[in-house]
C-alpha cells in the first residue's frame, strides 16, 4: 500500500512521535537516553534545527522541532533514528526493526497550539505515572524552561510568548505547566473509542466491577485500578467520565 506523503508545515514546526516496535523499550539505561540526545544534538547543529521541546520515555519519544528549510524534517528524522537503532541493536546484540512503523508527525501552525504541546510533552512522565513532579524527570526539556538548566532545547521563542523578562517568563511557564493537560496529542494510529465501547471494555477488564464503583474502593486499590486503566491506553478524561473519579486523582494514581 502506498503511503500518503507527509504534509509540509507552513511554519516549519512539527510535533514528532516515535515508538519502540511492539511497545519494546527504546532505552534500557541512562547511557541510551544520553546517546539519543547526543545524536539529536549533532543533527540539530547540522540542519540548524530549533528544538522547542522534547521528552524521552522508555518506549516512545516526543519532539517539537522547527526545520530551517522546508522538507528537512524527513532527512532529519532519518539521521536521528537510523544511527540510534544501529547503535542500540549493536549494544544489546539484537537485530531487526527498533522503531515501530514510521515516525508520526503533525504540523504545528498555531502559537496557542504550540504552547499546549509544550506542556503536554513535558507532562508525559506525569501522565504515564513515572513521576509525581515533572521537574524531577531527567529526560525532558522542562528543566531548561523552569530553571535555565543546560539543554539542547531552544527556549527563547516559547518563553518570549509569556514575557520579555526571563524571570517573569519562567514563573509564568511554571504556572502554565501546573495546569494538567488532559487532551491526548500522542498521534496514535488507534481510532478513538466511544465512551460506551470503553465502558464495556473496562467492565471486562475489571472482571465485572462496574466502572462507577471504582471511586468507592479503598484508596490503594482504587489507585491501582486507575493506573491499570491508564496503562491500557484510555485517556484520563475518558476514565474520569466513566468512573466519576477526578482527573487530578487519576493522573496521580500509582
Amino acid at each position: 500500500m502506498t503511503r500518503n506523503p507527509r504534509k509540509i508545515s507552513q511554519t516549519g514546526v512539527y510535533h514528532i512521535v516515535f515508538r519502540g516496535v511492539n511497545h519494546c523499550h527504546l532505552f534500557e539505561g541512562h547511557e541510551d537516553f544520553e546517546k539519543m540526545l547526543e545524536i539529536l544534538s549533532k543533527v540539530k547543529d547540522e540542519f540548524s534545527l530549533k528544538v522547542y521541546a522534547f521528552c524521552l520515555l522508555d518506549n516512545h519519544v516526543h519532539l517539537l522541532l522547527k526545520e530551517s528549510s522546508p522538507g528537512d524534517i524527513s532527512l532529519v528524522m532519518k539521521k536521528v533514528l537510523s544511527p540510534y537503532a544501529f547503535w542500540f541493536n549493536r549494544k544489546y546484540q539484537r537485530s531487526g526493526a527498533l522503531i515501530a512503523n514510521r515516525y508520526r508527525s503533525e504540523c504545528v501552525e498555531d502559537d496557542e497550539y504550540l504552547l499546549v504541546l509544550v506542556r503536554y510533552i513535558h507532562q508525559n512522565p506525569l501522565l504515564a505515572g513515572i513521576t509525581r513532579k515533572i521537574g524531577s524527570y531527567r529526560w525532558s526539556s522542562y528543566a531548561a524552561y523552569s530553571r535555565a538548566h543546560p539543554s539542547l532545547a531552544d527556549t527563547a521563542f516559547v518563553l518570549g510568548m509569556f514575557s520579555d523578562n526571563k524571570d517573569s517568563a519562567r514563573s509564568e511557564i511554571i504556572a502554565f505547566h501546573n495546569n494538567l493537560e488532559d487532551k491526548d496529542f500522542s498521534l496514535s494510529d488507534r481510532t478513538a473509542k466511544s465512551d460506551e465501547q470503553a465502558r464495556q471494555e473496562m467492565v471486562a477488564f475489571l472482571r465485572d466491577l462496574p466502572p462507577n464503583a471504582v471511586c468507592g474502593l479503598p484508596r490503594e486499590e482504587r489507585n491501582h485500578v486507575l493506573a491499570s486503566l491508564r496503562k491500557q491506553g484510555y485517556p484520563i478524561r475518558q476514565i474520569e467520565r466513566i468512573t466519576g473519579v477526578s482527573r487530578k486523582v487519576i493522573s496521580k494514581a500509582r
